[in-house]
């Protein structure tokens, strides 16, 4: 076991015929308590039309069960497929991150990019040939692509027109900056330029390490792209369909952008112009929720803006929901 930026990690596995030298993209997969989705995501990988040689870094979240580890692994072994299993032995979304980033970047010396997809989520066959092929196209340094949901009843599929679940843009190019970490190619002079710990575990239960760190990077001068066609397809349970959960997210993006910017202008300055920012927002909300409302013919949706206002405001005052803090819940 080592120790790196306070956290513990370990090398649970590699695969024996793993030869890191020439594995030019590695792709980074955090896991939690879901086996069977792990390997179903690790199959998506293994269709991939990618010409790089690539490789795959599986991130273990939970150190005492090992339920996705040693999936994983199963599946490495039977699969002869080259890859890693890692375990972040601190709970939290930031430390797998970290982990998994860091023991890659030791790993692999000829590394060019990670790439991140999260494992309640499949890979389009050309996902990780179309990431590369736009971070090239575009000159960034940073590529983000769409997250698309599917919903486990089709009787929540009206939900996709809920900005929770919308892609941040619809059309590829340069973007001003990413917020999702669920499907992402990061350039390894990105990782090499900033500090460890990468995404900061203060996110760890809130969400937003993803943000926080594109927002960082952003000020060093790093470069953001968008791929419209390197989807992944994400699996939305029943538990995320529900008003109250759409509720909780929307006012849990609205927190995190008052954390994100409150750390971007520190001081009092800083402090007076972010909850300015947050009381013109709550005053604005009801005006654009109504204009969302109109246009999607939701309520729910509609509601969007207004509890994002509302989760600015609250954040205000230091409070924050950890809707990752119970993840049978999440």
């Amino acid at each position: 076991m080592t120790k790196t930026a306070g956290q513990e990690i370990s090398v649970f596995y590699q695969s024996p015929g793993l030869v890191p030298a020439g594995v030019t993209h590695v792709v980074t997969l955090p896991t939690f308590r879901r086996p069977d989705q792990v390997v179903q995501t690790l199959t998506s990988l293994t269709k991939q039309t990618c010409p790089q040689s690539f490789a795959v870094t599986v991130m273990e979240n939970d150190a005492e069960g090992m339920e996705g580890a040693n999936a994983a692994r199963a599946f490495f072994e039977e699969k002869r497929f080259p890859g890693l299993v890692v375990i972040a032995h601190q709970r939290g979304n930031c430390h797998a991150y970290n982990a998994g980033w860091h023991v890659t970047l030791q790993t692999f010396p000829d590394l060019e990019a990670i790439a991140v997809i999260d494992d309640d989520e499949l890979a389009d066959e050309a996902w990780l040939e179309n990431l590369v092929r736009a971070q090239s196209r575009f000159t960034a340094d940073m590529v983000g692509a769409p997250q698309i949901p599917v919903f486990e009843s089709k009787a929540h599929e009206k939900w996709a027109r809920h900005p929770v679940f919308m892609p941040a843009y619809d059309v590829s190019g340069r973007v001003p900056i990413l917020y999702s970490s669920g499907n992402v190619l990061i350039a390894r002079s990105v990782l090499d330029a900033m500090p460890e710990p990468f995404l900061d575990p203060v996110f760890n239960f809130i969400g937003g390490g993803d943000s926080d760190f594109y927002s960082r990077a952003r000020a060093r001068g790093f470069r953001f792209a968008w791929c419209s066609d390197a989807p992944v397809f994400e699996t939305v349970p029943e538990r995320r369909t529900t008003t109250a959960w759409l509720r909780a997210r929307s006012q849990r993006e609205g927190a995190i952008s008052t954390l994100i910017e409150k750390r971007r202008r520190p001081g009092l300055a800083g402090t007076i112009r972010t909850f300015a920012k947050s009381l013109a927002l709550l005053a604005l909300a009801p005006v654009r929720s109504l204009q969302l409302w109109l246009r999607t013919g939701s309520a729910v949706i509609g509601s969007y803006f207004v509890h994002v206002a509302i989760g600015r405001f609250i954040a205000e005052f230091g409070q924050i929901n950890e809707q990752y803090r119970n993840p049978e819940s999440n």
